[in-house]
Formats: C-alpha cells, sequence, structure tokens
C-alpha cells in the first residue's frame, strides 16, 4: 500500500475536452504537479492517468486506437498542454509518444503488432534513448551502443545515460547501435531482455517522478524481432520533425503558463500599471507565432528537409520560456519569492532550469548551427 500522496496520484478519471486534455486530468495535474515534480508522487503512477484520458490517442491512426483525423501536430499541442500543467508530465509524455511514433513509422510490423497495443493501453512504457543518434547524425555526438556478431543476431554493449519514462513495472527503449559492418542501426528492447540494467532514478533537481535513470547493457542479445529500422541514416531523419517538436512543446507549455501568471500578478497590482503590458503582449505573439510555425512546419513536412530551422525554432522557443518565467518573477514581486505567495512559481524556475539541458541541448544546437553557417 502506497502512501497517501502516491495513493492521490494513482488514478485520474477520464473523459473529453475541447482541447487535448481531458478536464479531470487538468485537475489531477494541477493538484498533483508540485509533488511529481519533487519526487513525493510514486514515479509509476505518472502514465496510467494520462493514458486514461486519451493523451496518447493525438496523431495516431484508428486502426491502434488513435483520434481518427488527428495529426502529429495535435500530439505536439497535447503535450504542450500537459507541459502548461507539469513539465515532468509532459517529459514523460515526450518518451512515450515520440517511442509510439517510431513504432508506426517502423517497417517492422510484427514489432508493430507486438509493441503498439501494450503502448496505448499502457501495459509498457515507451522510453527514447535516440537522442545520442539525432546528435551523431547532426555531427554532435559519437554512438554509445556497439553490436557484435552472435550467430544470426547480435550481442550489444555500451550505455544511455538519460532515458525517461522507465517505469519499472516495463519500459521498452529505443537506441541506436553500431552495428558489425558499421550500419547504424535502431532497436527497441524490452526491460527484461538479459544484460540490460536500470540504474537508480536519476538525482534530478526537479522532475523527480518521471522514472529518469541510466541504461547499461552487457552482452545483450538483439535479433531482427527488435528492429526499428536497419538504416538510421534512412530512418532518423524523417522522424527528426517529431522528436525535437514533441520536445519543443516543454518550453511551448511552461511559456504558456508564466506568461498567464504574469498576466494574473499584474492585475494584483504587484508591478506598477501597465508597465509590463507591452512585453506581455509581444512575448504572447511571439510564442503563439513560433508555436505555430513550428505545428506547420512539422504537418507540411517542411522541418523535414530543413533541420537548422527546427533548430532555430527550438532555440527561440527556450527563450521565450526563458523569458516569460521572468515576466512572471517580475509581475509578482517578492511575493514570488515566499512560500505559498506565488503558487508554482519555484517549479517552474525548476522547470526552465531544464529547458536548455534536454538534450540536444541549446549548446549543441547552437554549435551545429555555428557549424553550418561557418561560424565556428
Amino acid at each position: 500500500m502506497g502512501t497517501p500522496m502516491t495513493q492521490a496520484c494513482a488514478a485520474a478519471p477520464a473523459g473529453r475536452t475541447s482541447g487535448h486534455l481531458t478536464p479531470q486530468l487538468v485537475e489531477w495535474l494541477d493538484a498533483h504537479a508540485d509533488a511529481i515534480d519533487t519526487g513525493e508522487c510514486d514515479p509509476g503512477a505518472v502514465l496510467p492517468p494520462l493514458v486514461e484520458a486519451g493523451v496518447f490517442r493525438w496523431g495516431v491512426p484508428a486502426q491502434w486506437d488513435g483520434h481518427d483525423g488527428t495529426d502529429i501536430g495535435d500530439a505536439i499541442e497535447a503535450v504542450a498542454e500537459l507541459g502548461y500543467y507539469s513539465m515532468a508530465c509532459a517529459f514523460v509524455a515526450w518518451g512515450h509518444r515520440v517511442f509510439i511514433e517510431y513504432v508506426l513509422h517502423s517497417p517492422n510490423r510484427e514489432l508493430a503488432q507486438r509493441w503498439l497495443p501494450a503502448l496505448m493501453a499502457g501495459r509498457v512504457a515507451g522510453a527514447s534513448a535516440l537522442s545520442n543518434a539525432m546528435k551523431f547524425l547532426g555531427g554532435i555526438e559519437s554512438l554509445q551502443i556497439t553490436a557484435t556478431q552472435d550467430g544470426a543476431g547480435w550481442r550489444l554493449d555500451g550505455a544511455m545515460p538519460w532515458v525517461t519514462n522507465l517505469r519499472p513495472q516495463g519500459f521498452v527503449v529505443a537506441a541506436a547501435v553500431r552495428a558489425p559492418d558499421g550500419r547504424v542501426a535502431v532497436v527497441a528492447l524490452p526491460h527484461d531482455v538479459p544484460g540490460l540494467e536500470r540504474s537508480a532514478d536519476l538525482p534530478l533537481i526537479g522532475l523527480q517522478s518521471s522514472n529518469t535513470a541510466a541504461i547499461s547493457l552487457t552482452a545483450t542479445p538483439a535479433g531482427a524481432d527488435c528492429l526499428l529500422h536497419e538504416d538510421a541514416r534512412a530512418y532518423l531523419p524523417g522522424l527528426r520533425p517529431s522528436f525535437v517538436g514533441i520536445q519543443c512543446s516543454l518550453a511551448i507549455g511552461l511559456a504558456r503558463r508564466s506568461l498567464d501568471e504574469a498576466r494574473r500578478a499584474a492585475g494584483r497590482g504587484n508591478a506598477p500599471k501597465g508597465i509590463l503590458a507591452a512585453p506581455l503582449e509581444d512575448l504572447s505573439a511571439r510564442t503563439a507565432a513560433l508555436a505555430d510555425e513550428l505545428v506547420q512546419g512539422v504537418r507540411s513536412g517542411r522541418l523535414r528537409q530543413t533541420p537548422a530551422a527546427l533548430f532555430k525554432l527550438r532555440i527561440e522557443l527556450a527563450d521565450a520560456a526563458a523569458q516569460a518565467v521572468q515576466l512572471e518573477l517580475q509581475a509578482a514581486g517578492g511575493a514570488a519569492y515566499l512560500r505559498g505567495r506565488q503558487p508554482g512559481f519555484a517549479r517552474r524556475l525548476r522547470e526552465l532550469a531544464f529547458v536548455p539541458i534536454v538534450t540536444p541541448s541549446l549548446v549543441q544546437l547552437r554549435a551545429e548551427l555555428a557549424r553550418h553557417e561557418g561560424t565556428f
């Protein structure tokens, strides 16, 4: 039997709103966002309410229990709406939803038949360890997992130093490996495969109930049945807009929430009348424009052809989130530094600290952009 907080975080009723989240889920998120961030909520209790509320049905074909007629833009918006209430939940949702996207676009249909029903029902958690691969494709980092031939299959050795949504109750993780012939392949590894070891949860300063840990692989067997794609260079560029796009949702949600909180604080007279009106209006318009550019660019496929534009959007949205949190602080004044006077502000400061470092980090993206532009 769990603690009272664990029990409180264990369930959220399902329903439907005109947006992408149910009103019952919104109520649950608002009530438990701080506990989820500080680890007072059982990490294993975070994913089920998101599944029950249909968060992962957006942009998934109806044959897999998705919302028919929706697309990846809806998935980006759904995770941004989660980020408005809890970045930890949005981070968990990012990992689960991008893994679903990997499986949807895998040519291995037997693998899809095996994993998609379990993922959509939340019986297993999807985890993405492909940041390393995305950075590898951009020339930022070397691959961290290698494969050696073992009969018709491989043995994998290496590490995944930072992976979210590794629910101890069961997970499957996507990873890129260097094959014996030099190819880069992408595999899906279940939590109970021999040689796979999950660390204890990482000691994060926030997002603590996100099941974020490290994985090591030692002579881990991998056969054709776990192959998402045999050629990462052909497979991952098409998935990069979804990967980065849903990742951007964390910054979008945070920016929107801090802007709304800044307006409320300004309305209470914590700042000289009207002094923040123009900055709030300007940043709100900029955030909305950037979010719309992101969604439309992913939907149209334009950002698949222009990864530099995608990286710039991620950088600009992170900057918008940082400015929004600062505007909230300025609007609330000293009240923001007193416990309980500006609810959620301390959590949003911690959430903001995560935005620049989620991989690929802003420093890595800026270095890659500079390299392409010949300035680094």
